[in-house]
């Protein structure tokens, strides 16, 4: 196969794990989700560290640590996001921001990454218009599953939550029939304009996190960062090959997931939401994101940024979408259906303008 073939064949596949990533999990209440991203972040490193070893342990590289603490950060502020404006609008705003964020550090060369061209800028910049269109749609797609919890919240049932936001995020609410008292938290003690201004702020920061989060790696790729000659006097490059650069990735992924794990026992005075019965399904939510991580590396070298981007930050919503149309039977109603089918028309469009930019 040509890198190519190779490259697009990984984003169909990082498309297909992001946006099932989270079906292991559907059934499973997960608290407030901090325990459940620990596991999830351990399963990731486990998959990280099978990369290295097949990669014959390439040198690790701290730099690109950077890029786990960027996206489990940005993945930490998705609850109180939803807390504070819901997960569509939430969604929406960090879905663009990522998309943009992603695309824009190739396209544009920002934060000492290199200027990435394709054959055909034109209908790259269409196709990511047509992305961008289609997160939009998404906003007016209304949830059966939604709808119930708000019934059930105006009846003082156990407030739902988040599971995980993502570069391809779908979420689960879950309720139950006890009556329990929910905690206050400082997103509880904001007012109504407060909580607009403070989700939206940190919708922002999430999508920036995440669109951001390849950046370290590749930086060190572009500008050679520990190039040197050896003590024969010669040039050792560093490597072009993003797999090279998974473990170390992932690496930050697990050390900033346990740092916030312990403030969080801290916080709760160690006494933390744990449910065991989580467990296997995080492993298995965690496996299929490791995945669609890895080949997303791939994607970004053989693709670059900016057609690797717009491809696999609005590809999973479709897959997520028709798992909850013919799995959970989430969705219903000739409107839903309508704003559903647009969403995956212009999705379809304009993945397949950024792949035709490609093409010579």
């Amino acid at each position: 196969m040509s890198g190519e073939a190779i490259g697009f064949a990984a984003a169909g596949v990082a498309i297909l794990c992001f946006g099932s990533n989270f079906v292991p999990i559907k059934k499973f209440e997960t608290g407030d989700g901090v325990f459940f991203q620990w596991i999830l972040c351990v399963t990731i490193w486990m998959a990280g560290l099978i990369v290295n070893c097949i990669r014959h342990f390439p040198p690790f590289q701290p730099i690109a640590m950077l890029g786990g603490f960027l996206w489990c950060t940005g993945n930490m502020l998705t609850v109180p996001i939803i807390k504070c404006i819901g997960l569509s609008l939430g969604m929406l705003v960090w879905g663009l921001t990522n998309l943009l964020a992603g695309w824009s550090s190739g396209t544009f060369g920002l934060f000492g990454l290199h200027e990435e061209t394709v054959a055909k800028p034109v209908l790259n910049y269409l196709g990511v218009v047509f992305c961008c269109a289609s997160l939009a749609l998404y906003l007016f797609v209304k949830s059966d599953v939604a709808q119930e919890t708000t019934a059930a919240l105006a009846i003082n049932t156990e407030e739902g939550h988040l599971l995980e936001g993502d570069e391809s995020p779908r979420h689960h609410v879950t309720t139950t029939s006890a009556v329990v008292v929910v905690e206050t938290s400082w997103v509880d003690r904001l007012t109504t304009f407060q909580k607009r201004v403070v989700g939206l702020v940190l919708s922002v920061v999430a999508g920036v996190f995440y669109g951001t989060n390849f950046d370290p790696p590749q930086y060190i790729m572009d500008n050679q960062v520990g190039a040197h000659y050896n003590e024969a006097h010669q040039w050792v490059p560093v490597s072009k090959n993003g797999l090279d650069y998974v473990f170390s990735h992932f690496s930050g992924i697990l050390v900033t997931s346990t740092i916030y794990m312990l403030i969080y026992c801290i916080v709760k005075k160690n006494k933390p939401d744990v449910y065991p019965q989580v467990i296997l399904p995080a492993v298995a939510s965690g496996t299929l994101w490791a995945i669609a991580d890895i080949c997303w590396f791939v994607a970004n070298s053989e693709l670059s940024f900016v057609v690797a981007f717009p491809m696999i930050t609005t590809g999973p919503g479709v897959i997520a979408s028709l798992w909850g149309i013919f799995a959970f039977r989430e969705f219903s109603g000739r409107r839903n259906f309508l704003f559903l089918g647009g969403a995956f028309t212009v999705t379809i469009v304009g993945v397949l303008l950024i792949a035709l930019s490609r093409m010579s």
